[in-house]
């Protein structure tokens, strides 16, 4: 009997790359108008060489770029790029198609929903907050929350732990399979792999299941709570 369904953040609830790339560029574009002596191209390589190497969370990006760049962090262009990735990201920000309806519909089930993420604290928060989902899952683990990233079992265990189910209970949905499939299988949880977030053009995810739309996902639940 499944009792509730985990889910990654980003590339699985929120379209993140979609956000990243336009807050990117129209921060690009902001810190070429205040000064920056490169073309769109050759620092959107730089910017997300760095990302890469550092981590999509990392908060450093444009101080790091400057100084890399420049040999030094110009503060006007860098204020310029801040704030036109701030204001290109409230824009671009949005869920993947019926992730709202699908979530609601899991809930009306009676099922109980988590995140698992290994985004940090207050960058998942926000990100819920902003899209209106704070208020749809009963646990949401961070990376602050386990202190390790995924695949580790120990934020997996921490979600199952508060909602009160076992892993046989549970379903993993994710983007990344070496981290959410890899990290759900090991405990023994349902997993689902979110081709429509996969970004590295994985093969074989090691998956239970795989959907094309999260709502596929209440196929998947209401077939296993049948017995099927």
């Amino acid at each position: 009997m499944i009792r509730a369904v985990i889910f990654d953040l980003d590339n699985t609830l929120v379209d993140f790359v979609r956000m990243k790339e336009a807050a990117v560029r129209r921060a690009i574009a902001e810190m070429i108008d205040a000064g920056l002596p490169l073309d769109e191209e050759t620092a959107y390589r730089g910017i997300f060489a760095i990302y890469e190497k550092e981590g999509w969370e990392y908060q450093k990006v444009f101080d790091r770029f400057l100084q890399e760049t420049l040999g030094e962090v110009d503060y006007k262009i860098l204020a310029a790029g801040i704030v036109g990735y701030r204001r290109a990201k409230e824009g671009a920000l949005a869920l993947f198609p019926h992730v709202t309806s699908t979530l609601v519909a899991l809930l009306h089930r009676g099922l109980k929903l988590g995140v698992v993420t290994d985004a940090p604290r207050l960058q998942a928060w926000t990100r819920l907050v902003e899209l209106n989902l704070h208020h749809l899952f009963h646990v949401v683990i961070t990376l602050d929350d386990s202190g390790v990233p995924k695949p580790d079992p120990r934020p997996f265990r921490l979600a199952l732990e508060k909602l009160g189910v076992t892993p046989r209970e549970a379903i993993m949905v994710g983007d990344w399979a070496q981290k959410d499939m890899v990290g759900g299988r090991n405990l023994g949880m349902v997993t689902v792999f979110a081709r429509y977030g996969d970004i590295f053009g994985t093969e074989d995810p090691g998956a239970d299941y795989e959907i094309q739309d999260i709502r596929e996902l209440l196929t998947i639940v209401d077939r296993l709570n049948a017995g099927g």
